[in-house]
C-alpha cells in the first residue's frame, strides 16, 4: 500500500464516503464532514471549530496530505481556515489520541452561524512529497497523539 485513505475507528458504521477526486485531473480527493458541526459567526477571541471527517490517510515515510480549503468555502459561506492549511504527516496515521481522525479548522467571519451538515464538502486534500535538507538531524521522537500533538 503506497498512499490513501481509511475511515478511523468507532465510524465504520456511519457512512463515511472516502476521498475522490471530483474530476479526472483533479489534484485534490474531496474531504466530507462525519457530523453535523455548527461554525458560530466570528467574535474576537473565538477558537477555530475543529470538523472531523472521520478519515485517515497513510502515505509514504517523505510524503504528507496537504489539507486546504475548498476554494468556495470563503465566498460562500465564510469559513476560513485560520491556518491557510494543514500538514498531515505520515505518523498522524492511527494515533494513539484519534486514530488519525483528519480535522479541518475552520473561523466563520459571514457574520451569521454556518451550520455544516454531514457529508458537505469541506475541503481538499492533496499528497505531496518532500525533501530533507543536506544537514538535517533525524528527530528520534515518535508520535505519541493526535491533532496539535507535535511537540508537546
Amino acid at each position: 500500500m503506497q498512499r490513501g485513505f481509511k475511515v478511523v475507528k468507532g465510524y465504520e458504521d456511519k457512512n463515511i464516503n472516502l476521498p475522490v477526486r471530483s474530476t479526472k485531473l483533479a489534484a485534490g480527493y474531496d474531504f466530507e464532514a462525519a457530523e453535523d458541526t455548527l461554525v458560530p459567526a466570528f467574535t474576537f477571541g473565538v477558537k477555530p471549530t475543529l470538523i472531523p471527517t472521520a478519515i485517515k490517510a497513510y502515505m509514504a515515510d517523505d510524503e504528507y496530505l496537504m489539507i486546504v480549503n475548498r476554494s468556495s468555502g470563503p465566498k460562500k459561506k465564510g469559513l476560513v481556515m485560520p491556518n491557510a492549511m494543514g500538514i498531515i504527516d505520515a505518523d498522524y496515521y492511527e494515533n494513539p489520541d484519534n486514530d488519525g481522525n483528519i480535522l479541518f479548522q475552520f473561523i466563520n467571519i459571514s457574520g451569521e452561524d454556518v451550520l455544516i451538515k454531514k457529508g458537505e464538502r469541506i475541503g481538499q486534500g492533496i499528497f505531496m512529497k518532500y525533501l530533507k535538507s543536506d544537514d538535517d538531524v533525524e528527530s528520534k521522537n515518535s508520535r505519541n497523539g493526535g491533532f496539535g500533538s507535535t511537540g508537546n
